[in-house]
């Protein structure tokens, strides 16, 4: 995998995010293990976005098994992840930044690509509000 992700590199929905820094697989598993890790640490008080989906299927063959005869059974699912990729994001009224950089560094540990904690300074945040308002007006 080359380059960097030009789609899905911006805080769409939360004020606080994980992006990846380097490129790589993200298996479903490791993405629920750092789901469940962050919602457990914020006792369900904030909202998570998970802004990955595993889609691409790695098939694999059985061990021992002679050459030919087609091609493996889709063993499990993965995330293609490129660098500056928004992994997770994280929002609401009780989440502050240290409980949302705590939760975002449990859910480091459960993946394998290196990855960083990002936030929304206050001018960000209410220049994206003040967009969502001029979209509902014109709604």
């Amino acid at each position: 995998m080359r380059g960097v992700a030009s789609k899905g590199n911006t805080i769409a929905f939360g004020q606080f995010a994980l992006q990846a820094q380097d490129c790589g697989w993200v298996t479903a598993r490791q993405i629920e293990a750092s789901r469940r890790a962050m919602t457990r640490y914020i006792k369900r008080g904030g909202q998570i976005w998970i802004r990955i989906f595993p889609d691409k299927p790695v098939t694999m063959r059985p061990a021992e098994t002679r050459m030919g005869s087609g091609k493996g059974n889709p063993e499990f699912w993965v995330a293609v992840v490129k660098p500056g990729r928004i992994l997770f994001e994280m929002g609401g009224e009780d989440i502050t930044e240290e409980t949302a950089k705590e939760a975002m560094r449990l859910a480091q540990y459960k993946l394998p690509v290196k990855t960083k904690f990002i936030s929304i300074d206050k001018s960000q945040e209410e220049t994206r509000n003040s967009k969502k308002s001029q979209e509902e007006v014109k709604k």
